[in-house]
């Protein structure tokens, strides 16, 4: 009985101890989950509290060129008596500003959704540094410090990359050099060694603090640096720039001493092309293309938009038809078979993705569709086999772009006569001598107005003018042709000053 009893206790003691365990167990757990919770809560809190700051930055840029564009209009309908050249050019300053801002978020929108577009192209990578330079070094002796450029003497002559998103890159880490360097310089340097391109830029800045360091490429963040944050931007620059060299394989890293400088190098792989293949001759004016005639299918519910594509295409000898539904356009796809489609993606009804599905099983491989749609979160690139769409362009569309791609998915070869060369017009032969120190800046705005770079145009021709001041005859005539998008015009100058 004794015994019994006793094994009766020490059972009951086991479960007890074991019981005891479990809730131990439990407490430890449930005090890892709360610590895990509130991590989780203040990680939230914070970058609710950082989107704040970048919302109120948005709607300050947003804001205030949308004033401008707003008050200006307001005064025109007004009757006020204002200079419509004065107005225009305002308007399109404060649209330009508007534009860049859209991109940038875009650019946010497309990395965190991982669709970011990525094209391969051959590109001539010492010209190309050259141009980054050249772009760069007006502006860095306008401010008064140093631009220092190296670069080996042999370089590939033609590597493997997405031009534009490298260019974006080295422009978002020069520019950000030269915003926060007072004195001293920025230095730009390249290497190129088993087909592994790196990029330093080193500055003499108010450099970077070890706590905001660790934060530098978290995007809406400014630092902590009170001289930084009065500086123009709201905080996405670094962190687009960090998304870009890692979309393209590549590596981003930054070092920094608190009012010494900072550098921050880029590694990618740039394939070296051995035999590139050369391009066709470029046609100034497109006329037409060579080959029979090719039928286009546009399918948008916008007619403004149909509008503007079928005022593009039809002088160029296509056949276009148009329809403003998916529905209509399947009907006359079915009927005419159309070499390609055009094919917007919102549309009432059916979206566009099904009207290309439909396509695809009705027509098979011989109809091209390439879908052009302001839906950036649904940017899909197609032609891979397993979509529908051959191709996807965002909007606005470039109409360079657009025939491109048009060439591009048809195979076609565009025709055309080049403009025969201008004559001199008395201002061209009037046109003043300058000293040595303007053709540095002279050689900048010339490799701007060759991108297409205007907002920075505009700024180097301003540096003209204050630089050299009997320059200013000169800077007006080139804000003439800037003001109506005339870059071959300004080119043209350029070259005969030089």
């Amino acid at each position: 009985m004794i015994v019994l009893a006793h094994q009766s206790r020490r059972t009951a003691m086991q479960e007890s101890e074991h019981h005891v365990q479990k809730l131990m167990e439990e407490v430890i757990a449930h005090d890892v989950t709360g610590a895990e919770l509130q991590k989780a809560k203040e990680a939230a809190e914070s970058a609710n509290a950082a989107k704040s700051r970048y919302l109120v930055s948005v709607s300050h840029e947003i804001r205030s060129p949308l004033n401008s564009i707003y008050g200006y209009a307001q005064l025109m309908e007004r009757g006020h008596d204002i200079a419509p050249v004065e107005a225009a050019k305002i308007i399109r300053r404060s649209a330009e500003h508007l534009t860049n801002l859209v991109e940038g978020l875009l650019d946010i929108s497309q990395v965190e959704s991982g669709v970011l577009r990525i094209s391969s192209e051959t590109v001539r990578l010492a010209p190309f540094v050259d141009q980054i330079a050249n772009m760069f070094r007006p502006q860095a002796q306008s401010k008064g410090i140093e631009f220092l450029f190296e670069r080996p003497e042999k370089l590939p002559d033609f590597v493997r990359t997405d031009q534009k998103r490298l260019r974006q890159i080295l422009i978002n880490l020069l520019s950000n050099a030269i915003k926060f360097t007072r004195t001293g310089s920025v230095t730009f340097r390249v290497a190129y060694r088993s087909q592994m391109a790196t990029f330093d830029i080193i500055d003499t800045g108010l450099g970077i603090a070890p706590d905001d360091l660790k934060r530098v490429f978290d995007p809406f963040e400014r630092g902590s640096n009170p001289d930084a944050q009065r500086q123009k931007g709201i905080g996405l620059g670094l962190s687009i720039t960090q998304a870009l060299v890692q979309i393209l394989g590549g590596d981003l890293s930054v070092v920094s001493e608190t009012g010494k400088g900072t550098q921050f190098t880029v590694r990618l792989m740039l394939g070296h092309v051995a035999n590139p293949i050369e391009d066709a001759p470029p046609v100034d004016r497109i006329s037409g293309y060579v080959g029979e005639r090719r039928k286009v299918l546009l399918i948008d519910d916008d007619p403004s938009q149909v509008a503007v594509l079928r005022g593009l295409l039809e002088p160029l000898d296509f056949t276009v038809m148009e329809a403003l539904s998916g529905r209509a356009g399947l009907d006359i796809a079915a009927r005419d078979a159309p070499d390609i489609v055009l094919l917007d993606i919102s549309m009432p009804g059916e979206s566009g993705w099904d009207i290309s599905r439909a396509l695809r099983e009705t027509l098979g491989g011989k109809v091209r569709i390439i879908m052009v749609s302001a839906n950036a979160h649904e940017y899909h690139r197609g032609g891979d086999g397993r979509a529908a769409h051959d191709m996807f362009l965002m909007k606005p569309v470039d109409l360079d772009a657009l025939l491109d791609a048009i060439a591009d998915q048809l195979h076609i070869r565009w025709t055309g006569d080049a403009p025969p060369p201008e004559a001199p017009t008395p201002d061209d032969l009037l046109l003043p001598d300058l000293p040595d120190d303007a053709l540095p800046i002279l050689a900048d705005i010339e490799q701007k107005a060759i991108i297409g770079h205007v907002r920075g145009i505009e700024s180097s021709i301003r540096a003209l003018e204050q630089a050299v001041p009997q320059a200013q005859p000169l800077a007006a005539r080139m804000l003439a042709h800037l003001d109506r998008f005339d870059l071959k015009g300004l080119i043209k100058i350029i070259r005969a000053v030089k």
